[in-house]
């Protein structure tokens, strides 16, 4: 599609917007501002299905992804998904049995919608570039994992909240791989890096003025695509499985099987597969109204 096409031929999604902005380059921007742009299911696969048309359309050789508002990502949505569950999306992945009780249902859940949609964005054919301003927070990480190339806006804050959560880091585990072992203990444990901070870490590729963010990304992605599909591609695979040759998507896999040994160990400890105590009271009067989810133990009746 030409940029002079009009909107209506773009698909449309609840929760992301899809356009063409520059020729050769899609756009996919998170849209759920009023929430600061947390993710739920929806919005889950809405990204995915946003990134699928992408990819098919033969004149796209990269893509955006962008938010609207102040702050790119709160995270994943604690509060839940209303009255929709697991049955209102389709399965993009190879785990099932979400229903199942105890640990096996929520292992499986999380990953089809965390672990296994994350990987499979980060190995899309085409190349990702996250375009982040304000805040950057545990789940929305995982957003910017998955990209190829970062750039953020000079006020931005990549922060973790998963230790203070009593847990070890988000489900697509990539502190290590991102910024180093060592810079990695001490941002999970103290909890934030600046924008500035994360470039010279090497997590960040550039850190520009917020008025000036937009307008940077897209220049640099349309500077990108005078390469052909072929070596943007080839580009971004090669790398990948150097990392991967180094053991990534192993340890991503050990990380994810003690993430769950968490819940599990939080639903022995406080009944929760978070430990509600850490919680801000605004979140946390929302988890405790939240629908029930696979691996949450009965709740108690008011007689008890």
């Amino acid at each position: 599609m030409s940029k002079s096409e009009t909107s209506a031929e773009f698909p449309t999604f609840e929760t992301v917007l899809y356009d063409e902005p520059r020729p050769a380059i899609a756009r996919v921007t998170l849209n759920r501002p009023d929430k600061r742009n947390a993710q739920n299911m929806q919005m889950t696969y809405d990204i995915n299905a946003a990134f699928d048309f992408a990819i098919r359309q033969p004149h796209i050789k990269m893509i955006v992804l962008a938010a609207v508002g102040e702050h790119f990502s709160s995270g994943h949505d604690l509060s839940g998904d209303g009255d929709k569950t697991w049955r209102d999306f389709p399965i993009v992945g190879t785990w099932t049995n979400f229903d199942s009780p105890g640990a096996e249902g929520r292992y499986a859940r999380e990953m089809e919608i965390y672990l296994e949609i994350t990987e499979r964005w980060r190995n899309l054919s085409k190349p990702i570039m996250a375009q982040i301003q304000g805040k950057c927070v545990t789940g929305g990480l995982m957003l910017a994992w998955c990209a190829d190339f970062v750039i953020a806006s000079d006020d931005a804050k990549f922060i973790c909240t998963s230790t203070k959560m009593g847990g070890t880091g988000v489900e697509f585990w990539a502190y290590p791989w991102e910024i180093g072992p060592r810079r990695a203990k001490l941002w999970m444990l103290s909890g934030e890096l600046s924008a500035q901070r994360a470039e010279q870490y090497g997590m960040v590729n550039e850190v520009v003025p917020r008025a000036e963010l937009e307008k940077f990304t897209l220049d640099l992605a349309e500077k990108l695509c005078t390469h052909t599909s072929w070596t943007l591609n080839m580009t971004k695979a090669t790398v990948n499985n150097a990392q991967d040759t180094m053991g990534r998507r192993i340890s991503m896999q050990h990380a994810f099987a003690v993430h769950q040994l968490g819940h599990a160990h939080r639903v022995l400890v406080h009944g929760a597969a978070i430990d509600p105590n850490t919680l801000p009271d605004n979140i946390r009067k929302g988890f405790d109204k939240r629908a029930p989810r696979a691996g949450d133990p009965p709740k108690a009746s008011a007689a008890e």
